[in-house]
């Protein structure tokens, strides 16, 4: 299953790159929406190697997921892995400069299960695919829009 969104954004790609890589803001969202976070491993620098363990409850059962940043090369790239127990993802985003003030956003959310089970989650995930696609990409315009209002205060 694969879900992917891009966003131009008003914005110079430093800046973008640094409010995507500001994971102290999407720890607290996350633990704003009922899961828990603890991150493993140093704050800085960010490297590759940063993990972090997440418990969050997924149709009334709690679910453990481990998340690693996998790749990092500033001010382009991030990618993470994830690992849960019959789920694995990839996450890749990417940053391209397309004027001095203006950067595209590419989200690209790869999962790959492991187990019939999940095989069988994800099977009921693509039957609803329509509609996460678009909350997906409501969810990234959100993001965007935010990263252009924190710019816009900072000029």
């Amino acid at each position: 299953m694969q879900f992917s969104g891009k966003e131009d954004i008003e914005a110079p790609i430093g800046n973008v790159f640094a409010s995507v890589s500001e994971f102290e803001s999407f720890e607290r969202s996350a633990i704003r929406r009922g899961i828990e976070v603890r991150r493993v491993g140093s704050v800085n620098p960010i490297a590759p190697g940063l993990a972090w363990d997440t418990t969050f409850s997924l149709r009334g059962k709690p679910r453990d997921m481990h998340i690693t940043l996998a790749e990092f090369v500033e001010p382009s790239l991030m990618r993470f892995d994830s690992r849960s127990k019959g789920i694995n993802g990839d996450c890749v985003i990417e940053l391209l400069a397309l004027s001095p003030r203006r950067t595209r956003l590419s989200i690209d959310v790869k999962l790959t299960a492991n187990t019939l089970a999940a095989r069988l989650f994800l099977q009921s995930l693509k039957l609803a695919r329509n509609s996460l696609n678009k909350k997906f990409k409501l969810r990234l315009a959100d993001m965007a829009k935010e990263i252009e209002r924190r710019q816009s205060r900072l000029a």
